[in-house]
């Protein structure tokens, strides 16, 4: 099938490196229309393969090779073969860490590419494989315009404040530690799509964002921009997540290591792989399946459940120290926009801020504008987010203007 004949000439790649997978997504700005998307995994093993779906069916094969390298040949034999290599007019790429030094997405040059590879120690299991996947498609794609599309610049409108850690002030200046947060993509289309729904223009709408799946954090958004958020220097911090623990004691981690024998690596493994969800439910970070154990009688899925709901409500509620006035609490990612018990439990917690759950809206995750908040609450929207989209428009923005 030729989709290029059945899309607008002018798309964009969007490429999102992780450290053992390569997602991809062919998407045209102005319209949103995704033409093509795929996954690659299990990089750097044996059993590396792409799977892909078009505008008609799934289909998936193995790749020849197993790094990331293979992938972008895989991910560039399809787009010969659908004939939508000619259609693209840039690539954008999803870069975890930016450090104080981008605030906004940016065109991609040697200098650039060197900025970024010094930023590489704040994001060590991410930002070298986002750098990597950019200098394969260099490569490979040399006549492309690529663009660097950060998850931490929508955050650099933090105050200092609320950015700064109660370390001494010199950790900040010549270290560069400081709560940079993440998800801004995400954040940045969801706020833009809230204020589109309740009619009221965006340097105006002040949101409480919760950004809920595997990776969780929370954000407050004034007048359009973001003034405070829930993780940190790294995405560790902030609330309970699929692996991730979220905020403890720092002193904890001398405790593990003492008690426990263990390394400093092997803490943080736990911390980042092992806790969380599936640290306290023993066997699943997939809410759906604690779900259903829970519902089976599994007492330590309950308390898995209540725990994420509490900790996101909480750190909701101190989010909104930041802010003048409530114009809605956003729900979105994977567990926000489809799990309705977290949204109640949630809501539940959260009505001293003035929020009522209609449980029939709920049910439905929202109506035309995605409300599940009762007519006399605060008002609460489930939002589908599109951090690809969010890649595309600022790809095109820019490569269009060069």
């Amino acid at each position: 099938m030729d989709l290029a004949a059945a899309s607008a000439t002018q798309n964009t790649l969007v490429i999102n490196c992780g450290s053992s997978s390569l997602k991809f997504a062919v998407i045209n700005p102005a319209t949103g229309h995704c033409s093509l998307q795929g996954l690659a995994e299990r990089l750097g093993s044996e059993q590396a393969s792409l799977s892909y779906e078009d505008d008609q069916k799934k289909n998936s094969f193995q790749l020849n090779g197993t790094d990331h390298q293979a992938a972008i040949s895989g991910v560039i034999d399809l787009l010969t073969k659908y004939q939508l290599l000619n259609t693209l007019t840039g690539v954008g790429h999803r870069v975890v860490h930016g450090g104080e030094r981008f605030s906004q997405s940016t065109i991609v040059t040697n200098n650039i590419l060197e900025t970024l590879e010094q930023l590489n120690h704040l994001a060590p299991l991410h930002n070298p494989v986002n750098v990597l996947g950019i200098k394969a498609m260099l490569e490979l794609l040399p006549d492309l315009p690529q663009v660097a599309v950060f998850d931490t610049a929508f955050h650099q409108t933090l105050p200092q404040h609320a950015y700064l850690y109660a370390l001494p002030y010199e950790f900040y200046q010549e270290q560069g530690v400081r709560r940079y947060g993440f998800h801004g993509s995400s954040f940045r289309y969801v706020s833009q799509q809230a204020s589109e729904l309740i009619n009221k223009p965006n340097n105006q709408s002040n949101f409480l964002v919760a950004h809920l799946g595997n990776g969780c954090s929370a954000c407050a958004i004034k007048n359009g921009e973001s003034v405070d958020t829930s993780m940190g220097l790294t995405p560790l911090e902030g609330l309970a997540m699929g692996t991730r623990s979220g905020d403890i004691d720092p002193s904890m981690i001398q405790f593990l290591c003492d008690r426990l024998s263990l390394s400093l690596n092997e803490v943080m493994t736990i911390l980042n792989k092992k806790s969380g969800l599936l640290g306290i439910s023993g066997f699943s970070n997939d809410m759906r399946e604690i779900q259903q154990a829970a519902e089976q009688g599994n007492e330590q899925a309950n308390l898995a459940i209540e725990v994420f709901a509490f900790k996101v409500a909480r750190y909701l509620g101190a989010l909104a120290v930041s802010l003048p006035s409530i114009d809605a609490l956003i729900f979105t990612g994977g567990i926000g926009e489809n799990d309705r018990l977290s949204r109640s439990l949630i809501l539940e917690h959260l009505a001293v801020l003035g929020f009522k759950l209609d449980g029939n809206l709920n049910k439905q995750n929202g109506n035309e504008i995605g409300q599940i908040s009762s007519n006399d609450s605060t008002l609460a929207l489930v939002i589908n987010t599109n951090e690809e989209l969010m890649i595309a428009q600022d790809t095109h923005t820019l490569v269009s203007h060069a």
